[in-house]
């Protein structure tokens, strides 16, 4: 096969550099007021860093010439070895540095905390008192966006949009692996995870349409996984509201549970109407009927667990493999064929199969359910200095309910 030029494989680098340098330009030339304090940050931190980079750099070459071998009048003293002037400016340079940059760090860090309000809209104006900040629920999916407008009762996927000047409040999780919510041009990235809630507030200063991506791998469509972000005034953004209720459709349970399904280059989907628990039912992972939500299987072990009643709850609780055989034995997240042993995982062992102490295999995984023999009378157990009730397996003492998701 005959090779490339040199300056034509040189040319198949140029778009991922422009990329890059796109990139950077935005994130040096924000549009939103928390996103413009985290370029302050870096712009501050480099400077500090270069007050010892370009005097080291500097002092190289000056040695390097003053100390040539040419140069018989420099100073040859090959007994020296100390120097308090140089060991304190050697040393009291970087520490005064070390001291700056763990100031600012420690205050950002707290001001720029992604789960703290905001006080400010930009640099000379603050939060009015009465100001009430756009709610926006995002869900990362399969390889798409999903924004709820919890308080105007939309949807959209891969496109959202804000009024300029009014703080965004965003809830943001995952329905499947780990993301990263990014918009360069508006804050920094925030991790989506699934089964977790994280928040960011933020606020965009300047119209315009800006880019929003997925920043952690997430699989086989994550290069495709962006979305449009609109900054528009008040007006466009009731227009933009407008627009999603004249062209949406209903999102309900069935609806989410297909656009769940993972998806490469998902167009922009409008909907007019949305359940109103279901961003509550995909952060707490039970979307899907018959499911058992976080939250209830939380509360059931924060009373101590369900005993042997909690041995059903095994399947309300299943998630991660909820897609696995869908497309006709192929994995729809690697894309690698399946076995007729990873298509049907619960066929490799019987369902009433034993082990040693009469319990079966499935159970003695499940929380709350152990695998020695039941003491008579033990009405509760003891762990950790704690006495947990409901933990009876041998007197059929009170267990805590184990309630199936009702959605």
């Amino acid at each position: 096969m005959q090779k490339l030029p040199r300056f034509s494989r040189h040319l198949l680098i140029l778009p991922l550099l422009l990329t890059l340098a796109g990139c950077n330009l935005v994130v040096m030339s924000p549009s939103g007021d928390i996103a413009i304090q985290q370029r302050d940050l870096i712009i501050v931190s480099t400077v500090l860093m270069l007050l010892i980079i370009i005097p080291v750099i500097f002092l190289i070459f000056i040695f390097a010439w003053r100390y040539r071998r040419s140069n018989t009048t420099a100073t040859y003293d090959p007994e020296w070895h100390h120097s308090t002037r140089l060991e304190v400016i050697i040393w009291a340079a970087p520490l005064a540095i070390i001291v700056a940059l763990g100031a600012i760090t420690w205050i950002s860090t707290h001001k720029l905390d992604p789960f703290r309000p905001l006080d400010r809209i930009d640099a000379e104006r603050t939060v009015p008192a009465d100001a009430k900040p756009l709610t926006v629920q995002v869900v990362a999916l399969d390889w798409k966006w999903l924004f709820f407008y919890p308080e105007l009762g939309i949807a959209t996927v891969n496109e959202m949009a804000a009024p300029v000047d009014v703080p965004i409040s965003f809830r943001i999780t995952s329905s499947s692996v780990m993301n990263s919510f990014y918009v360069p041009a508006l804050a920094g990235q925030i991790y989506a995870m699934p089964g977790m809630e994280t928040r960011l507030h933020a606020v965009i200063n300047e119209e315009g349409v800006f880019d929003g991506f997925s920043a952690n791998y997430s699989g086989a469509g994550f290069s495709h996984m962006r979305f449009k972000f609109h900054g528009v005034n008040q007006q466009g953004f009731d227009q933009w509201i407008a627009q999603v209720k004249e062209k949406g459709t209903a999102l309900n349970r069935d609806t989410y549970l297909k656009l769940e399904r993972p998806s490469e280059r998902e167009p922009v989907r409008y909907f007019s109407s949305v359940d109103k628990d279901l961003f509550d039912a995909i952060l707490n992972m039970c979307a899907a009927p018959g499911k058992m939500c976080m939250n209830e299987m939380m509360h059931i072990d924060r009373m101590g667990g369900g005993g042997r009643e909690s041995a059903e709850n095994r399947e309300k609780l299943r998630y991660d493999d909820r897609h696995v055989g869908e497309t006709s034995g192929v994995h729809p997240l690697t894309g690698e064929g399946l076995g007729a042993e990873q298509t049907k995982p619960d066929e490799a062992k019987p369902a009433g199969a034993e082990n040693g102490n009469g319990q079966s295999g499935d159970m003695q995984n499940m929380p709350g359910i152990s695998g020695a023999p039941a003491t008579p009378g033990a009405q509760d157990m003891q762990h950790d200095g704690h006495a947990m009730p409901g933990m009876d397996h041998g007197t059929g003492g009170a267990a805590a309910p184990a309630q199936p998701n009702s959605n």
